[in-house]
């Protein structure tokens, strides 16, 4: 949930992924993450500075920039933890589509968005605090009342079928 960036520049901040990391490799996993987006825009590229704890980059930037760094890792198992949040939702949908790419290694998404969890294999909705479903988007959005609250709410404006939930 908490973004940490450190002081000095995005290349240096992205080594901490893999310090013998190319330029290609930066770049691939920056585009995985869509920070490219913003980076080809920045004055330095991968060689800008970014201040105190990435003060220089939005919210949503040090989010991509974390995500990039994870994947140099070339982890068996990501753990997300709303990582997405500070991001409009065309970018998580480009975000997430990148990670579907992604091959043996074992995805845990935790996320208030249903977006973020659709295409997921398993999907487990917690209520306070305890397992309450567990099943896929089709399945939870057909039998489980909590996981159609938020679905209707977030995609439809809490309408289902135009009828008030």
């Amino acid at each position: 949930q908490k973004n940490l960036l450190f002081s000095g520049t995005i290349r240096d901040n992205l080594k901490w992924g893999d310090p013998d990391a190319t330029d290609d490799d930066l770049w691939a996993a920056c585009r995985a993450a869509r920070a490219d987006e913003f980076l080809s825009r920045m004055p330095d590229g991968l060689d800008t500075d970014l201040g105190q704890g990435g003060c220089n980059v939005s919210g949503g930037q040090k989010q991509r920039l974390c995500i990039a760094r994870t994947l140099l890792k070339h982890p068996k198992v990501l753990i997300f933890d709303d990582s997405t949040s500070a991001v409009d939702t065309a970018t998580e949908a480009k975000i997430r589509a990148a990670l579907a790419q992604l091959t043996d290694v074992t995805k845990l998404i935790i996320a208030q968005r249903v977006t973020s969890v659709m295409e997921a294999d398993q999907i487990v909705i917690l209520d306070d605090g305890h397992i309450h479903a567990v099943g896929t988007h089709a399945e939870l959005l057909e039998r489980d009342p909590i996981y159609q609250e938020i679905y209707y709410s977030q995609q439809k404006g809490g309408q289902e079928d135009g009828q008030a939930v």
